[in-house]
């Protein structure tokens, strides 16, 4: 098994290729991209643990690409990798949300060595959850099925399932609605203005008899989005 997939998002083929073969000898997974937008999606769409960002790259630039994984994917370690050595950019780039950079032309023991750093600061992928039983309410995701408090059964449909698991296997954090949108559903949200998610929870809150005046299972925290209740014990697959 990888240590990690790292997404290598950098336009010059020969220093991709090349840190692509470093990491894949060091034991990690690598996927790549040659220009910033190919980059972006497949950061949001992909099941990435780390990206290597360049700076200055075609159809959208780095530091672009980094505020948009900021707002889909907040908790994805992002290291940028730039010719740029001037203080502002590295400033920039740490102020937007970069976990660390590192000035070209650099060798691939200090880019292994951060790349290691940053991942041991990264939080634990959480496990996928096959059960969780929350205020009264088993949930068994793999038969996308809810035993009520007072023995009622209720059908998810899948998408209902995957929200609610994403949700349980991020228990303690509040989950904006762009990034249920990459995670759950894969889209891009740039520029979408949908109800999507706001009715597939509204949903839920139906089918686990949760009311939302006073709920006891999805809490809405405002400005950032929508989390689990503390009360929640879960099984991991």
């Amino acid at each position: 098994m990888p240590l990690a997939t790292i997404l290598v998002v950098e336009d010059d083929a020969a220093i991709r290729r090349g840190l692509c073969d470093a990491l894949s000898y060091s034991g990690y997974s690598t996927q790549e991209a040659a220009d910033g937008k190919a980059g972006l999606e497949a950061a949001i769409s992909g099941d990435i643990d780390l990206v290597l960002l360049d700076i200055l790259m075609p159809k959208m630039d780095g530091f672009a690409v980094l505020k948009e994984l900021r707002a889909a994917k907040p908790a994805l370690p992002v290291i940028i990798l730039t010719a740029r050595g001037e203080e502002q950019d590295r400033v920039r780039g740490l102020r937007d949300g970069a976990d660390d950079y590192v000035v070209k032309p650099f060798s691939a023991t200090e880019l292994l060595a951060r790349v290691a750093a940053v991942l041991r600061r990264t939080p634990e992928r959480p496990a996928n959850t096959s059960r969780a039983e929350i205020a009264g309410r088993v949930i068994d995701f793999e038969r996308r099925e809810v035993v009520l408090p007072g023995g009622e059964r209720a059908v998810l449909s899948q998408k209902e399932a995957q929200t609610l698991g994403y949700l349980a296997r991020n228990r303690g954090r509040a989950i904006g609605r762009d990034e249920l949108l990459a995670r759950v559903w894969g889209l891009d949200p740039r520029g979408m203005h949908t109800r999507t998610v706001d009715m597939t929870i509204a949903r839920l809150r139906e089918l686990l008899q949760d009311d939302p005046a006073s709920p006891a299972v999805i809490v809405t925290v405002r400005s950032k989005g929508y989390m689990l209740a503390a009360d929640e014990s879960t099984g991991a697959s």
